[in-house]
């Protein structure tokens, strides 16, 4: 019967006879496997249907595009638009509409667990990253605030170091930590502390505490509970993300400033663009590129998308591009591809690569880098 039971063996897919009659599964276990505990697909496999160059290329478009002008978007939105209250609106819109559509599909609904889980992450990286960045662009340009996010990684090295687990980085990565850091203090450079100098500066410092939330969020958002789909639990985090938005929208006074006459044209279309293209279309883009490329091709949006940024801002808003400008976008973007590199070079052979986290550009959901807890 052993010997029947190796040739039936053999001739099955993933399983391999041995001389003493033990059969060895090839690959890693259905059980132990992180990837297919937890509903991911294993980034190793080659898909049957594997899509064409065209459908590749516009993926790719879609999340050095599309996230790289919600920064713009934002700003457009915000100049009619109370910020906290217009991201409630993107958020929580695109959340019940992506919720109700999986429910359609029959994905199963999140415990109560989950939605705990959920609003925890989505109040770091909606509430802390994403408003962070939508109350600062009141006061910076949003080419600005695209650089300073991009020192996103910059917390991960940083928290990974300090954090339970005390993962030392290598040299490249400190380097490129030093680097980004260095290139923060060029962008923001010496300001006069008066009046609207003042305030930039103020602008500034919310966008870096903003991106902190973001890198919490997505260093410590995995071990809370969460759907093992990333469609569903990307549905949570903006929802409950968008009615903690809502909460502290109300908190601040936003509704006495909201004035549905004022409301113009450019601001609600930008809205819409945003709830749209950026928290839909391309968030899907971002995950059907993450199940046909490696994680490294799909990581360059975290250091393209703030060139795309400030390039827009200056072709559609006017923003100046100084010389400072271009400098600092060379250090910071040097030490965010230092950071991205070197740790996905680092990561363990039998699991993927880090992968970016899935969100807009700007921290939130779709903000750049290493993996969040939508993975």
């Amino acid at each position: 019967s052993r010997a029947l039971g190796n040739t039936y063996r053999s001739s099955q897919p993933g399983m391999k006879a041995r001389p003493g009659g033990a059969t060895r599964v090839s690959g890693p276990c259905r059980v132990c496997d992180p990837r297919r505990s937890s509903g991911m697909a294993d980034p190793a496999a080659k898909p049957t249907d594997a899509p064409g160059k065209t459908a590749i290329v516009l993926a790719f478009a879609a999340i050095y595009l599309v996230w790289g002008s919600t920064y713009l978007a934002i700003r457009f939105a915000i100049e009619t638009l109370p910020p906290f209250l217009m991201l409630f609106a993107r958020f929580f819109t695109a959340g019940i509409l992506m919720y109700l559509f999986l429910r359609w599909r029959g994905v199963a609904r999140p415990t109560a667990r989950e939605w705990l889980g959920g609003a925890v992450i989505g109040g770091l990286l909606l509430l802390g990253g994403t408003g962070a960045v939508g109350w600062a662009e009141q006061w910076i340009d949003s080419g600005l605030a695209a650089l300073i996010v991009a020192i996103v990684p910059v917390w991960m090295v940083v928290l990974d170091w300090v954090g339970p687990e005390r993962r030392r980085p290598t040299r490249a990565v400190i380097a490129g930590l030093v680097l980004g850091l260095v290139g923060v203090a060029v962008l923001v450079g010496p300001v006069d502390l008066s009046g609207g100098g003042r305030m930039q500066f103020i602008g500034s410092a919310v966008v870096v505490f903003g991106t902190l939330c973001w890198a919490t969020g997505s260093v410590y958002g995995s071990r809370l509970p969460h759907p093992s789909s990333p469609w569903m639990s990307a549905a949570l985090q903006m929802t409950a993300g968008g009615l903690l938005l809502l909460l502290f929208g109300t908190a601040m006074g936003e509704w006495s400033r909201l004035d549905p006459a004022g409301m113009s044209a450019k601001s609600l279309g930008a809205l819409a663009y945003l709830m749209v293209f950026g928290s839909l279309i391309a968030f899907a883009a971002y995950i059907f590129l993450l199940r046909h490329e490696t994680p490294a091709r799909v990581g360059s949006y975290a250091y393209v998308n703030p060139v795309v940024a400030v390039f827009l801002g200056w072709a559609l808003a006017s923003e100046p591009v100084t010389p400072r400008t271009i400098v600092a976008a060379v250090i910071i973007l040097t030490g965010v591809v230092l950071i991205v590199r070197h740790r996905a070079a680092k990561a363990p052979p039998d699991l993927p690569a880090a992968v970016p986290a899935a969100h807009d550009g700007e921290p939130g959901l779709d903000s750049p880098e290493i993996p969040c807890a939508t993975c």
